[in-house]
């Protein structure tokens, strides 16, 4: 799929198959050329008419600062990673792909694998404030902009989930807990995928800043952008040590129920064994012993064990063992 937009007044072209529909004319006419989910071998047209190269497979695996971002010929090549974060009924997915960008003096290429909310909240915000978009260097800009704005809610969200697991966990059970443990472990792998992409971004708006293809006023826009990417950084560093003391909470309430398990079999084993060995020394096979030939023995023997396991919980109970 392809689109095409213009801000100035807003237009939207959509083309299902880009490499039979629109021509490299009708497109030279567009600020921004959005390409999703098209095979590169298909995007040969645009690439001879404008001069351009979008990124092989390979290239967008690369986690090097200089394969994200890449300057030559007169354009820029970026590379930034887009995390998506859905809540669940069970609790939180994510999805995330690689979002490859292309500036040129007049025009602005993007390039994904499939479709994503941050295009199309980006799209939505600039249809209302078109100033933002009057120059392909803004929309570059507001792409970047967004993708950090797209990772700020993700972590929030994080955040929500994690308040919410940690005000329910003295209302779970014991099984429910154990599956706690899984969740937390999960968003622990997702907040790294989001820092993995934050510092992505903050290599690139690095590299980006020292170009001399800006000027003071976009150079300011990429420092404020630095500023903010650093405050999530920073954040998401406090909402992992958050997960890994809920963790901790977890095993330690875990730990509780499963020593006050072996407090109960440890008494019960306790109390029972004056009993266990008053019983075993009237079972032994002697000819000779006193309470044998006694009237009250069989009753004396089950007051002496009797009282023997009485004697042993209360001294536990003195003791407040139990």
């Amino acid at each position: 799929m392809l689109r095409a937009y213009r801000f100035s007044p807003y237009h939207q072209a959509r083309w299902e198959e880009p490499e039979k529909k629109p021509s490299a004319e009708e497109l030279s006419s567009y600020l921004w050329i959005d390409v999703c989910g098209t095979e590169r071998d298909k995007l040969q047209l645009l690439e001879n008419y404008f001069g351009i190269r979008f990124p092989s497979k390979q290239e967008r695996e690369e986690i090097e600062a200089s394969s994200r971002y890449h300057e030559e010929e007169g354009q820029t090549r970026i590379i930034v990673r887009l995390v998506e974060v859905r809540p669940t009924e069970e609790g939180i997915s994510f999805h995330e792909q690689d979002l490859s960008l292309i500036w040129i003096a007049d025009r602005l290429f993007t390039y994904r694998g499939e479709d994503s909310r941050a295009i199309q909240e980006l799209v939505r915000r600039l249809k209302s404030n078109p100033d933002q978009a009057d120059s392909s260097l803004k929309l570059l800009l507001s792409v970047l902009g967004q993708v950090v704005d797209t990772d700020a809610d993700n972590i929030e969200l994080i955040s929500q989930q994690i308040y919410r697991m940690a005000t329910s966990l003295h209302e779970m059970g014991f099984e429910e807990r154990q599956r706690l443990i899984l969740q937390t472990q999960s968003l622990q792998e997702l907040i790294i995928r989001l820092r993995e992409g934050l510092f992505d971004i903050q290599r690139v708006l690095s590299l980006m800043i020292r170009s001399e293809k800006l000027t003071d006023t976009p150079r300011e826009t990429v420092r404020i952008l630095l500023k903010d990417i650093s405050s999530l950084i920073d954040h998401t560093n406090f909402s992992f040590q958050r997960l890994e003391s809920i963790q901790n909470t977890i095993l330690s309430l875990i730990n509780l129920e499963q020593n006050k398990i072996i407090k109960i079999f440890t008494v019960i084993t306790v109390a029972f064994m004056p009993p266990t060995l008053i019983a075993s020394v009237y079972g032994m096979n002697f000819r000779f012993m006193p309470e044998l030939e006694w009237q009250w023995g069989y009753a004396f023997a089950w007051l002496v064990i009797i009282g023997s396991s009485v004697i042993t919980l209360w001294y536990f109970r003195w003791r407040r063992w139990l």
